[in-house]
């Protein structure tokens, strides 16, 4: 099947998704378009017990598509730039420790608890893993998606300060996230005894600083080219490059593409849409990328959900799922709390925030996307059949009741 064939089944999937959940279910478009998903692909997976050759057909479909290059490569640095481009960044100063420890600290706390919880639970229902490959695990389910929970906070009515604080944290964790995944896995790959700590800091620092500074100095540049123009679809186009270029620019020199996009979509946003644009410019520029987003988004969530008809043995690691999700909360819920606790005397936390925190932790496709990246002889099939199920829970069980758990905490404090 062709490459347009592919994109056009996709579209119209995901158009007909979309309708029905507007029509009918209106939940939230995220949730509403997974859910439908799923349950279309589980659907297929019992007709295809009668009929393997639909089962067949959809399987080779979803098998087509490289859920990690599509994902970590195409849509995830469209996704970013638009999240970050309509992020307060006075706001995100004001909790900018909040922010930035809950993004660094708390990802290694969560990694780490992470893979020392599955190395010592695992056996209990008889799987044993290596503890390297537990902290890839660990990794990989760390970080919050932006993309999930940037779409989910818009339903959730979260006060803005909480909401900054869970926003920005996404959109860095993300990037933090995949660095260190990225590390262990080098470590994986190469043996413990061969990667010493100075390159493992290297490395690190190559990673987040590269991309840091990347980010920043595009963002510049293209802020000084729109300054000089007053053109909205050259506007447009040079928000567009700036994306794309900067993500390959900084996937070729080994830096973070997600920081280099999340720094540029800031720096546009905030300086760019103060200074450098008219307000027409100002306004195709956020129908633009809200479109994007939006459009992004639906393709993404269906595939999600479509993705479990090609997950092998799911159904032989569902208890080990279960256990994930409960390893998957407890850490989210420390690696949030010290935090919290050593800031305290210098933020004022509203009330609950570990609780709200916690559950509004989502995880999604960055996640599934890189389990799916893992060589099979790291015990890929069980590490990708526990974060598919932590990844549905999230956005399907958190997701949904985010909004009501927020709506008592604001009744009962008074907010």
């Amino acid at each position: 099947m062709d490459l347009f064939t592919v994109i056009a089944l996709l579209t119209t999937i995901c158009a007909l998704f979309a309708y029905v959940n507007f029509r009918y279910l209106r939940l939230p478009t995220t949730i509403g378009l997974m859910l439908i998903a799923l349950l279309s692909s589980i659907a297929i997976l019992i007709v295809g017990q009668f009929s393997p050759v639909v089962l067949a057909g959809v399987k080779g479909l979803v098998s087509e598509i490289d859920f990690p290059q599509v994902l970590l490569e195409v849509m995830l640095s469209f996704l970013l730039f638009a999240g970050a481009l309509h992020t307060d960044m006075a706001l995100m100063r004001e909790q900018k420790w909040s922010i930035l420890s809950f993004a660094t600290l708390g990802v290694l706390m969560s990694t780490f608890l992470i893979g020392a919880l599955f190395y010592y639970v695992l056996p209990f229902v008889g799987f044993a893993i290596p503890f390297i490959n537990c902290l890839l695990l660990g990794a990989l389910i760390s970080p919050t998606d932006p993309i999930a929970v940037l779409g989910i906070l818009k339903e959730a009515k979260i006060p803005k300060n909480l909401e900054i604080v869970i926003t920005g944290e996404s959109l860095f964790n993300d990037g933090v996230g995949v660095v260190i995944f990225l590390t262990i896995l080098e470590v994986a790959t190469m043996g413990v005894g061969e990667v010493t700590p100075g390159e493992v800091a290297l490395l690190f620092g190559e990673e987040v600083g590269g991309g840091l500074i990347l980010g920043a100095v595009l963002g510049y540049v293209t802020y000084k080219m729109m300054k000089s123009i007053d053109h909205y679809q050259t506007e447009v186009l040079l928000s567009l490059a700036l994306v794309m270029g900067g993500y390959a620019l900084a996937s070729s020199l080994h830096f973070s593409g997600p920081l280099a996009v999340v720094v540029a979509g800031l720096f546009i946003g905030n300086k760019g849409r103060s200074e450098a644009m008219s307000s027409e410019t100002v306004e195709y520029l956020d129908k633009f990328w809200e479109l994007v987003d939006e459009s992004l988004n639906a393709l993404l969530f269906v595939l999600i959900g479509l993705e479990i008809v090609i997950i092998p043995y799911l159904d032989n690691y569902w208890i080990a799922g279960v256990l994930g999700i409960i390893i998957a909360l407890f850490a989210r819920f420390v690696s949030v709390y010290i935090p919290i606790l050593a800031l305290r005397r210098s933020v004022n936390f509203m009330p609950r925030t570990p609780l709200i925190m916690t559950w509004g932790g989502l995880r999604g496709g960055i996640s599934i996307a890189l389990a799916l990246s893992l060589p099979a002889a790291m015990d890929k099939d069980i590490i990708l059949s526990i974060t598919y199920c932590i990844v549905i829970f999230a956005i399907l069980v958190q997701g949904i009741t985010l909004g009501p758990i927020v709506k008592r905490v604001k009744t009962k404090y008074g907010l």
